[in-house]
């Protein structure tokens, strides 16, 4: 009988593809549907480098060209707020069901699903079981409270300030399953 592979222990990575997946695993277990917490975790990743970017004093203003390219803005009473993570998602509601909405258009999970597949490669199904096996260690509103401070917890550690801008670190898998592991004795 062959030997069964060890777990994934580590996983050199940036951070926004792991808090794209947290996001949309902790969206999934508050109850969207995998497209909809696809498209909310990649807003939420998105509008965390933006604040980021800004704290740093590297986010460039938008050109001008660019913002008269940017497609006409949704109407307000089509668009919805999801708060995930700390951060105000603005969602539209579409007839494929909700989704993340940017620059005025509603984001395709297809292509979220395929960074996530791209940047984890292999490991994101293991990386994905991890992360569900820590969000459904907590209720629904106490993940939602703390969700962005799990991630915190968790997160691969990159140098501080500019230098760590777009750097890739370690994530610890092993720390990731000891939180959850943690919060289920804790009950």
């Amino acid at each position: 009988m062959p030997e069964r592979p060890a777990s994934l222990r580590t996983l050199t990575i940036n951070r926004a593809p792991v808090l794209t997946l947290w996001a949309a695993v902790v969206a999934e277990r508050l109850g969207y549907d995998r497209d909809e917490a696809a498209t909310l975790g990649r807003a939420v990743a998105g509008l965390n480098a933006a604040a980021k970017a800004r704290t740093l004093g590297i986010a460039r203003p938008a050109d001008k060209a660019a913002a008269e390219r940017k497609p006409k803005p949704l109407k307000p009473d089509t668009l919805v707020a999801v708060e995930l993570c700390d951060r105000i998602v603005p969602a539209v509601k579409t007839p494929a069901g909700l989704r993340a909405a940017k620059d005025g258009r509603a984001e395709d999970p297809a292509g979220v699903h395929r960074y996530l597949a791209n940047k984890f490669g292999e490991s994101l199904e293991e990386v994905r079981a991890a992360m569900s096996a820590l969000a459904k260690s907590f209720a629904e509103d106490e993940l939602a409270a703390r969700a962005f401070a799990l991630y915190e917890a968790f997160r691969p550690s990159i140098p501080a300030g500019v230098r760590g801008w777009g750097a890739k670190g370690v994530l610890d898998l092993d720390r990731l399953r000891s939180l959850g592991a943690k919060a289920r004795g804790a009950r």
